[in-house]
């Protein structure tokens, strides 16, 4: 099956966010947000890497489903997704679990996510869906994705990359033939399946799913009817569709939007504390595979209105300087040292402190003489004066939550405790 019409599929499309989950192995930084609000990036939030895609691939049908403490999450999107027009056929539905279908069910699974909403979703007739996790960093052109879904006749699409078979261990992994069709779906398997004739690399699923709407539709109505089902994509519907349709195995590289020819496709998890530091200070580097400057394909998010960044004084020990660092809107940098750090809104880091290789979440204030490194600083944190962190593993580890990779993650909570 090829495609007859030239008019680009995204314009018959709604991307659907699953944005409802904790996220617990980033500790405290969920505390008080879900996964897909965590900050990213220096003014970004998490969600906004597929919220933009999806902008970006052409698509104007969006829905995201929100459960766990959505409140930061969901102002967010009010702020900076309130942009889409329904006289131009647009449409931008937040959707928290409302207990619609029962008075006592919420969001049971990810399937049940997007069951709940059927109504909503046919009001706007999309002829297909896809079905998005909102808690990864990368850019992707859904449209191509779309393309070979159509292009093959798939019942369903899912985007996939490429893992060592150690790390598939902890995705869900796919089976594949020559030509891509999936013939095995496990979800963290013990023994992953490798890709033919690549003994050393496994398919590991992205979580993205493109379907025929009608088709997705009468899948979600059989799982929801089967008692035994957990509702959720990756364990129940995904599965059946293996088992008794076609699946098929769109790579991540087809679809990848690159920072400059030859990169690596750029997809990020950060699901741990390890693995959000990693991919912020990734960033700081001369030309990082996530490209946050690129005009084709802009990360859109919420702006907040801030005055430029600054840096005062010029003596020897008290010099306000960034180096190789992303220094966001409204810091003060007044005469502290930064060094391969991110930034986000408003930090003020005060004279002789000393920051690297540290993630520095909005509205922080680093107190007069702080040394702080290898640290994510969760937002609105205020550093005592004089306080060290990453000098001394047992100290810090006493203190704060410190990884077995020794990067620390300070809170407010923390730096209260200190001083009981």
């Amino acid at each position: 099956m090829t495609r007859s019409s030239a008019q680009p599929l995204s314009r018959h499309t709604m991307a659907y966010v699953l944005a409802g989950g904790r996220g617990s192995r980033l500790k405290e930084m969920t505390d008080k947000r879900a996964k897909p609000a965590v900050y990213f990036g220096g003014k970004s939030r998490i969600i906004d890497f597929a919220l933009s895609n999806a902008m970006n691939s052409g698509i104007r049908r969006i829905g995201v489903a929100t459960q766990y403490k959505a409140h930061s999450l969901i102002r967010h999107m009010q702020r900076g997704w309130n942009f889409f027009r329904a006289e131009r056929n647009e449409s931008f539905d937040i959707l928290p679990a409302s207990q619609r279908v029962s008075e006592t069910q919420w969001y049971e699974g990810t399937a049940d996510a997007v069951y709940q909403n059927i109504d909503i979703i046919a009001s706007y007739a999309p002829k297909y869906m896809v079905i998005l996790a909102g808690d990864h960093v990368y850019k992707m052109d859904y449209e191509l994705m779309l393309e070979e879904h159509v292009n093959t006749g798939a019942d369903v699409t899912i985007g996939c990359l490429e893992v060592t078979p150690e790390e598939a261990k902890g995705f869900g992994v796919m089976g594949v033939d020559e030509k891509d069709r999936i013939i095995d779906f496990l979800e963290k398997p013990a023994d992953p399946p490798t890709i033919p004739g690549k003994p050393n690399k496994c398919l590991a699923s992205m979580g993205i799913y493109v379907f025929n709407t009608e088709f997705l539709f009468e899948e979600l109505k059989r799982d929801a009817a089967d008692p035994k089902s957990a509702r959720d994509f990756g364990k129940d519907i995904i599965p059946h569709i293996v088992k008794n349709g076609y699946a098929h195995a769109h790579q991540f590289t087809r679809s990848c939007v690159r920072a400059i020819a030859g990169h690596e496709a750029y997809w990020r998890d950060v699901g741990t504390v390890d693995s959000y530091w990693e991919a912020n200070l990734d960033l700081t580097s001369i030309e990082p595979a996530l490209n946050l400057y690129d005009q084709d394909w802009p990360i859109w998010t919420y702006s907040e209105i801030t005055p430029p960044a600054k840096f005062v004084h010029d003596q020897d020990g008290r010099r306000g300087e960034a180096i190789s660092s992303l220094v966001s809107g409204g810091c003060i940098v007044s005469g502290a040292h930064v060094e391969n750090c991110l930034l986000f809104t408003r930090v003020h880091a005060h004279s002789y402190s000393h920051l690297e290789n540290s993630v520095i979440q909005p509205y922080v204030t680093i107190g007069r003489g702080a040394h702080l490194k290898n640290v994510v600083v969760d937002r609105g944190v205020e550093i005592p004066r004089g306080l060290v962190v990453g000098e001394d593993p047992e100290e810090d580890a006493r203190r704060f939550r410190r990884t077995d990779k020794g990067i620390c993650l300070i809170t407010q909570n923390m730096i209260d405790a200190l001083e009981d």
